[in-house]
């Protein structure tokens, strides 16, 4: 049958005899480029072949064991971390958030106290921050009564506001600057403004030493805050960052008190990371409602996410398109919610697989801050006599702040990988090379080699096998003594 057939034709053609697989095994080992397999053949010295089979048999095993912690190595993910500094003729200038101490104008909060509290749930969107039980029923009250009232309207309104009588002067590297080159935002200070806020006009600064210079006054008879919640400093405070990121106080802003003169130094830091599983950024994410990926907007969008879907509207400090909320919403819905998602862990930040890793890519600015009491005896008298006011008017309410970068460049901070696939092949053909003498082409003759003997082995098996209704039929099984001699020795 069809069968026997095969089975003659495996025998015949594909399967050579035992003389002629000891002479391919022999021509083998005589011909390939794995150094000392020739001499473990080829001895005639039974002494001195053992000695080479050892050679060889060690140096495979080193081989095999330096290979082993190379991909070990390569497998933990390991990288390095280099600093280069570039100077340039000229660099970008940061955006600036200023926001003043005293959040809200004295007579507008004068017979409203509760304000304050109100206004204490809105930084606890930003940062989780608890809220005391005594004020809660002094809360609900209010709520209750004023359930159209719109904290939002209420701040831009009544808080601080930036014109010519709060900005005295603002010059940027020898160029007038005025209030419309600030634009609104709310953080958790109430109203604030940022300077370069969207980088349309790309200011730039061409010469170290010169930056930013502003004065400030703060106003203390106009503007107020509550003591009693722990607000008790006056001054301004600011934060630098870049123009396509929002303003980040949390640990960042700089404080500058009245009657002092800060001198802000600043350098470009930029971060590179490698994404996982090298380090732990994911270049894939995109934000909605930002320019740029960071951690601050991944982390406002993912809880205006959930307090959508759970509020059915949004906090105005939050992006995105929804219907804001009321003041009852606001403090019956979305308080509890940041709590939820902060308990349940709902927005983290961090590694890999947390809802927001880290930038890919980030720019940071350090800063070194000096200060200085704001101006001598004949300042003081030029600005009494310029603003009309005291001279213990200007002690109490000017701010100066000027801020320049420290020189013209820009430091790297990059994340790299300590070991490349380029590089870990470079190092197993080198422990190869080093120890068996061998390379592509050595590993190339193994397999043939290896798949050869494998196909033998395949049709041993075959002609093996349990015998076939056609191969125990009487009148096919009439083998030659050759046949049989050859099956024999397989």
């Amino acid at each position: 049958g069809i069968l026997e057939k095969i089975r003659l034709c495996l025998i015949k053609k594909l399967l050579p005899d035992l003389e002629d697989r000891r002479k391919y095994h022999a021509e083998f080992a005589s011909s390939t480029s794995v150094h000392g397999m020739h001499n473990i053949v080829h001895t005639q010295s039974k002494a001195r072949r053992a000695l080479w089979l050892l050679i060889v048999t060690g140096s495979l095993a080193i081989a095999v064991w330096q290979i082993c912690s190379r991909f070990i190595y390569y497998y933990s993910w390991p990288t390095t971390t280099t600093v280069v500094v570039q100077y340039v003729e000229n660099i970008k200038f940061p955006a600036v958030t200023f926001c003043n101490l005293n959040r809200f104008q004295a007579d507008a909060v004068s017979n409203l106290k509760v304000i304050f509290l109100i206004w204490n749930i809105v930084p606890a969107i930003l940062k989780k921050i608890a809220m005391e039980n005594k004020y809660s029923q002094e809360l609900d009250d209010f709520i209750l009564g004023n359930q159209n009232f719109s904290i939002k309207d209420f701040t831009r309104k009544n808080g601080f506001y930036l014109n010519s009588s709060t900005l005295l002067e603002c010059d940027f590297f020898g160029k007038p600057c005025y209030p419309q080159d600030f634009e609104h935002v709310f953080t958790e200070y109430g109203n604030c403004f940022t300077f370069n806020h969207n980088d349309l006009l790309a200011r730039r600064v061409s010469l170290s030493g010169r930056g930013l210079h502003l004065l400030f006054d703060v106003q203390q008879d106009k503007f107020t805050d509550e003591p009693t919640l722990g607000y008790t400093d006056t001054g301004i405070t600011f934060v630098i960052h870049s123009p396509q990121e929002l303003p980040r106080f949390d640990g960042l802003g700089l404080l500058t008190p009245v009657g002092m003169h800060a001198q802000v130094s600043i350098r470009q830091l930029k971060s590179i990371i490698q994404e996982y599983p090298w380090g732990e950024c994911k270049p894939d994410i995109k934000l909605q409602y930002h320019k740029i990926y960071s951690t601050t907007g991944c982390l406002l969008e993912c809880k205006a996410r959930y307090i959508k879907d759970w509020c059915g509207c949004l906090p105005f400090i939050l992006p995105g398109n929804a219907t804001e909320c009321d003041l009852m919403k606001f403090y019956k819905c979305v308080y509890p919610a940041v709590y939820n998602i902060e308990i349940k862990g709902l927005c983290t930040v961090g590694t890999h697989n947390s809802t927001c890793p880290t930038p890919c890519e980030e720019t940071d600015y350090p800063t070194t801050v000096t200060y200085s009491n704001f101006g001598g005896e004949s300042a003081i008298k030029y600005f009494s006599t310029k603003l009309k006011k005291s001279p213990e008017y200007i002690r109490q309410n000017l701010v100066g702040i000027e801020i320049k970068y420290h020189d013209l460049s820009y430091k790297i901070t990059q994340q790299q990988k300590a070991l490349t696939i380029s590089e870990l092949l470079a190092d197993v053909g080198g422990q190869l090379g080093l120890f068996c003498g061998a390379s592509m082409i050595t590993i190339i003759e193994l397999l043939e080699y290896i798949f050869t003997n494998f196909c033998w082995m395949c049709i041993f098996l075959l002609l093996k096998a349990p015998e076939m209704p056609q191969w125990n039929n009487p009148s096919q099984n009439q083998t030659t003594h050759k046949e049989k001699k050859r099956i024999q020795e397989c």
